[in-house]
């Protein structure tokens, strides 16, 4: 079942963890994947495991933080396949793991200028496309620290707590020109961003995996299919009464 057949999808912060998940599976489910990254190698990989399975994809290096590269990657994507349907905002960092207090103002902005900023300017430059053809689909990568918090990564914390509301803002917005926007709020997913946070806390990878899995009331921390099966959903018709949402994916996490 080709379930976003024929779709022009874009993927920020597509080539390793989550956002990797999703190209393979959007790319299985028919659609034609722009893969966009600032890991070149690595997004090409991708782009490399979709073609030799017979799927369409293409990779393009994007600077999220860059309003004009945001705008002459759109463009291109937009030449290639003939339009955008879907944009997945997935580039993301952790940032500094410190308390508010030890913060310097440079480690604030790098955090807010990828999660929020880049967020802001994909959005932007895929609805001009969107709303010249008539609708689309925008799916954020909030988490479940843009529900709740914990008390560690303010920076972090506070970027996806703006995503969401970024969202439901701009769901509201366009809704009348049949463009949905949701977010998606992960719990703890093990990619190479998580297991850099266990290889930078005191107890050890091994010792932090474990904790993560006792967090999670299902027993263990997720799979990035996991959430690449979310956004399936939230990229398909199969949503189309769905704007301003937050797919939660968690575990049981936020049900404490």
């Amino acid at each position: 079942m080709k379930r976003v057949e024929g779709k022009t999808i874009i993927v920020t912060g597509g080539s390793v963890g989550i956002g990797r998940s999703v190209c393979l599976i959007l790319a299985q489910e028919g659609a034609h994947v722009a893969v966009t990254d600032l890991q070149e190698d690595e997004g090409r990989k991708v782009v490399s495991e979709i073609t030799d399975a017979g799927g369409s994809a293409e990779f393009w290096h994007l600077d999220v933080t860059s309003e004009t590269e945001v705008k002459e990657v759109f463009a291109k994507v937009r030449e290639r396949f003939g339009g955008i349907d879907v944009l997945v905002n997935n580039a993301g960092i952790s940032g500094v793991d410190k308390p508010t207090h030890d913060i310097t103002e440079e480690e604030w902005d790098k955090v807010m200028d990828v999660n929020v900023k880049g967020v802001f300017l994909c959005t932007k430059h895929a609805l001009t496309t969107m709303r010249e053809s008539g609708g689309g689909s925008i799916i954020n990568l909030s988490s479940i620290y843009g529900l709740i918090s914990a008390p560690d990564l303010p920076p972090y914390h506070a970027s996806k707590g703006a995503v969401r509301l970024m969202t439901k803002t701009d769901a509201l917005l366009y809704a009348k020109e049949k463009i949905r926007v949701n977010s998606v709020h992960p719990g703890f997913i093990w990619t190479p961003l998580v297991e850099e946070l266990g290889e930078r806390s005191e107890q050890g990878v091994e010792k932090f995996r474990e904790q993560l899995d006792s967090l999670h009331p299902i027993g263990h921390v997720g799979e990035p299919d996991d959430i690449a099966f979310g956004v399936l959903y939230l990229a398909s018709d199969e949503s189309k009464f769905v704007t301003g949402s937050e797919l939660v994916i968690d575990g049981g996490y936020t049900a404490h």
